[in-house]
């Protein structure tokens, strides 16, 4: 099934193309354009698209106040922000985009991304949510992997925070890391682990250290700048 996609740019040029980026591809269908912001909301709550590539500064409504907006009706919808100014990142990621697209970016930029995104829909279509097991005293625990948020070290114990509740375990950080290899989760910090795809916002934190921010929990992490470095090039920012 191809990805129905969605191009809000007040840039005319732009929409020009990322249209011709997205007609050259196999699997993907453009279904709609849109000049500004509010536009881009009819449009999206109209058409019901997978992926919306996003400008930010758009007449009547920015990019970011209208990707909300549409967030909170089709929760599932896929944005890429593509802007010229990198300051309104921290913003896009928190309404959990996917990519964001600093302009004049190359062709094959859109289309790794577009690949990504298809490739990450089509596993998610195949393959049923895989589990965490923890073994305790009173038996195991099967912990869905795409529930988990964060993992951190407390003491002696490591602490497993889901969308349920929080968890503990005698497992060391480095016999998990091996149980989650091939999923959407990063170790930043020697004490943590989070969940890329939970992640709404990185602040300064120190010199050489950053706190991400977690939806669905009041915890935090740390992450070395070494770190989010590699983790920006993961994500492609």
């Amino acid at each position: 099934m191809s990805l129905r996609i969605v191009i809000a740019d007040d840039d005319a040029g732009m929409r020009l193309v990322l249209r011709g980026i997205i007609e050259s591809m196999d699997g993907m269908q453009l279904v709609g354009e849109a000049e500004d912001g509010a536009e881009a909301v009819r449009c999206c709550l109209e058409l019901k698209p997978d992926v919306v590539f996003m400008d930010v500064q758009m007449p009547i409504m920015d990019g970011v106040s209208a990707m909300g907006e549409i967030m909170e009706v089709l929760p599932d919808t896929i944005v890429v922000f593509c802007t010229a100014y990198s300051e309104y990142m921290q913003d896009a990621f928190a309404v959990y985009a996917a990519d964001y697209l600093i302009k004049p970016f190359k062709t094959d930029r859109v289309r790794q991304t577009l690949r990504r995104i298809s490739n990450n829909r089509a596993k998610s279509k195949i393959a049923p949510a895989r589990s965490l097991v923890l073994k305790n005293r009173d038996g195991m625990a099967f912990l869905p992997m795409n529930e988990i948020l964060l993992i951190y070290r407390e003491g002696r114990q490591t602490v497993i925070v889901t969308q349920e509740g929080a968890f503990t375990t005698s497992e060391s950080l480095n016999e998990l890391v091996k149980k989650l290899e091939g999923n959407d989760f990063y170790r930043g910090h020697r004490a943590y682990i989070v969940n890329i795809s939970a992640i709404t916002a990185i602040h300064p934190y120190g010199r050489w250290t950053y706190i991400i921010s977690l939806k669905g929990t009041d915890k935090t992490a740390l992450i070395t700048q070494e770190k989010l470095d590699e983790l920006q090039r993961i994500m492609g920012v």
